[in-house]
């Protein structure tokens, strides 16, 4: 198979040969070149670590390689559904049964103080009913409750965005198993702090 590049971002060109995807750390050249390694260097060990880490809780590709010589991360590719670009064909009910999953999934990864960073929809892949967990680029660990309520909020935003028409209703369930965790409370309070500082900011 030839090698295919299939998602480019502003920090990592990600790139799928053989059934093997490896995501490589773009070069930045306005940056002094020793530090552009360092930082390359640095960053995919930090989300290799994560990446295995977060493979003890939730399911993500696995298993993961770094070199960090090269600035590359390998895992396999997980030929499944992304629910960016499929959650909206399913029926409702199959909808909030995925949404109250990913409620239950997040709520483990948050127990481990494990914070995504970007937690879309364009980040999870559905296969065989289990979602699955890509991209940890922005991820960090942090056991601060606010740094939670972020992550939430971001997906919140997601599902009002991409998937519009229930996205209410999709959240509910979210909300539903997540709050089955401890410290949801305070996670769900600082959540409020965080959307009201939105509304303040327009």
């Amino acid at each position: 198979m030839t090698p295919k590049i299939i998602a480019q971002g502003a920090e990592a060109r990600i790139i799928l040969s053989n059934k093997i995807i490896y995501k490589n750390r773009i070069s930045k050249s306005y940056r002094l070149a020793e530090l552009d390694k360092k930082i390359r260097k640095s960053r995919t060990k930090a989300e290799s670590k994560l990446l295995k880490k977060a493979a003890e809780i939730v399911k993500i590709p696995f298993p993961v390689n770094e070199n960090t010589k090269n600035f590359q991360i390998k895992m396999p590719y997980i030929d499944g559904q992304k629910l960016s670009d499929n959650l909206n064909k399913f029926p409702l009910k199959k909808q909030k049964l995925i949404c109250n999953k990913i409620g239950q999934e997040i709520a483990k990864l948050h127990g481990a103080d494990i914070i995504h960073g970007d937690l879309t929809t364009s980040n999870m892949i559905l296969k065989n009913n289990k979602i699955f967990f890509i991209d940890f680029g922005l991820g960090y660990i942090s056991s601060k409750f606010e740094d939670k309520a972020v992550d939430i909020h971001l997906f919140k935003q997601a599902l009002e965005a991409k998937h519009f028409q229930n996205w209410k209703e999709l959240f509910k369930e979210f909300e539903k198993s997540y709050k089955k965790s401890e410290n949801s409370k305070i996670v769900f309070e600082r959540l409020k702090a965080v959307e009201k500082r939105g509304r303040y900011k327009h």
